[in-house]
Order: C-alpha cells, then sequence, then structure tokens
C-alpha cells in the first residue's frame, strides 16, 4: 500500500466518530426519537452506559413493585404514583413479573403504558372486583405489551381521546354476572356532563391490533356515538387475535 493511499484511509476514517464518543445528553437525544418497544427498550441490552441513558427518568418513567417509596427518581411502586407523576407526552414502562394492582386510575393526559417483559403475559394488570375498570382514559393515550384482567367490571374504560391498544391480553373473568363484564367499554360521544365540552369532540376513538380477548360478554360495549367497525380476526392453536377500530359512523 502506498503513503498516498494510507493517507487517504486515515483522512477519511477521522471524519467518522464512533457513537460512544458522543456525550450523554447526544445519546440520551437520539434514544429520545427511538420508539420505547422495542427499540428503546433493545439499546439497553448493548451496555451499561446505554442501559442508563436508555431507562433514564427523561425518557421514560418505571412502575417497579419492589421499590418502597420515591428512593429512585423515575421510579414509582405503583402504576397510580407513576400516572400521577406522568407529563403530557412521557411513557411509563410497568415491570414484568407479578401482578401490578390497577383499580380506577383516570389517566386525563396524553401517556403510553408499555409492559416491560418479553410477551404481554410478563406484566398484568389486576382490576379488583369492586372496581369499575382498571384504567380510565379521557385523553389520547397508548397501552402496549400488557395483560389487563377484570374481575367483574371492564378492563378498560374509555371516555375521550383516541386509544391505541397494540399487541396486548384483555380478559374479563366469566361468571353469573357475566352481562356486566366487558374488555372495552366506551361512552365516547355521548352527553357525559362530567366531561368538559372540549373533551366531547369528535376526535374520539379507539383501535386495537394483535390483541387477544377472552371472557366477559362482549369485546366492546359502546354507549356513545362510536360503533365497532374493520373488524379482523386470526386464529391460531393458542389464541384468537383481534384487529377492530371503534370509530364515529359517518
Amino acid at each position: 500500500m502506498d503513503e498516498n493511499t494510507q493517507n487517504c484511509r486515515q483522512s477519511s476514517s477521522s471524519r467518522f466518530t464512533h457513537v460512544n464518543n458522543l456525550d450523554d445528553g447526544c445519546l440520551m437525544h437520539i434514544f429520545s426519537f427511538l420508539s420505547p418497544i422495542p427499540d428503546r427498550y433493545n439499546t439497553a441490552l448493548v451496555c451499561h452506559r446505554w442501559l442508563f441513558l436508555a431507562c433514564h427518568p427523561r425518557l421514560w418513567l418505571r412502575v417497579d413493585r419492589a421499590v418502597k417509596g420515591a428512593t429512585e427518581s423515575g421510579v414509582f411502586p405503583s402504576i397510580e404514583e407513576a400516572v400521577a407523576a406522568a407529563r403530557p407526552g412521557d411513557t411509563i414502562l410497568i415491570g414484568a413479573g407479578g401482578f401490578h394492582f390497577a383499580s380506577n386510575i383516570q389517566i386525563n393526559k396524553p401517556l403510553c403504558l408499555i409492559g416491560g417483559g418479553d410477551v404481554p403475559d410478563d406484566t398484568t394488570l389486576v382490576c379488583s372486583r369492586g372496581s369499575e375498570s382498571a384504567l380510565e382514559f379521557l385523553s389520547t393515550c397508548k397501552l402496549a405489551n400488557l395483560t389487563v384482567t377484570a374481575e367483574l367490571g371492564c378492563c378498560l374504560l374509555h371516555r375521550s381521546g383516541r386509544l391505541i391498544i397494540e399487541d396486548c391480553n384483555l380478559q374479563c373473568e366469566s361468571n353469573p354476572l357475566d352481562y356486566l363484564s366487558y374488555a372495552i367499554i366506551t361512552t365516547a360521544g355521548g352527553c357525559d356532563a362530567a366531561l368538559p365540552s372540549a373533551a366531547q369532540k369528535h376526535g374520539d376513538s379507539v383501535s386495537v391490533s394483535q390483541t387477544r380477548i377472552k371472557g366477559g360478554a362482549k369485546a366492546v360495549l359502546t354507549s356513545g356515538t362510536l360503533a365497532l367497525q374493520r373488524v379482523r380476526v386470526i386464529y391460531s392453536p393458542t389464541s384468537i387475535l383481534f384487529w377492530f377500530d371503534v370509530v364515529h359512523q359517518l
């Protein structure tokens, strides 16, 4: 190799900087553009530094049942506390393993709730028998990679906003009061005096994809102006996966 060729290659390589040479602020800014699951989640597996940055409270909040009180910034022992502390647009990563209790948790700001396991069954939200729902949505939100079970009421209560449900399991118990149990109940578009007029706009919808629904009287109960549309079902030996939208009728 002659000297000119070697100098050319050295000059070319010097124009490129290894990603790990970037400071923490730059790397975290780059991570913020990644989708929480699976891209940002996968970055945490690269090395200890990327784990720290990818799980930083600036990028998402975490729910860890083993945490006692506010001992670590951005980490909370319950979903209710994480929702209360979250800012609009935040992502909450719910730790895998065991059960997280979720009863009548009202979400009135745009949030994304994601299960931290490899599959939805790894992260389970349990709604107690005396509760109307596990989660109640009054704003645009997204749920992904979670299992939600309800002993009597509904798994998810949608009041307003756009609710996106991806790769989840929704399960209601089958019992003599089966007619009270639904995976999803939406009242959007109805005349609900409890909601501000701004929340009763026609930006309401529910979108469900690659989600298992078991038990209950029906998958969806609507009492407002939304209606079930574009239903698609895929049957497999182990489960039934649903795709559908609940939107305003034209």
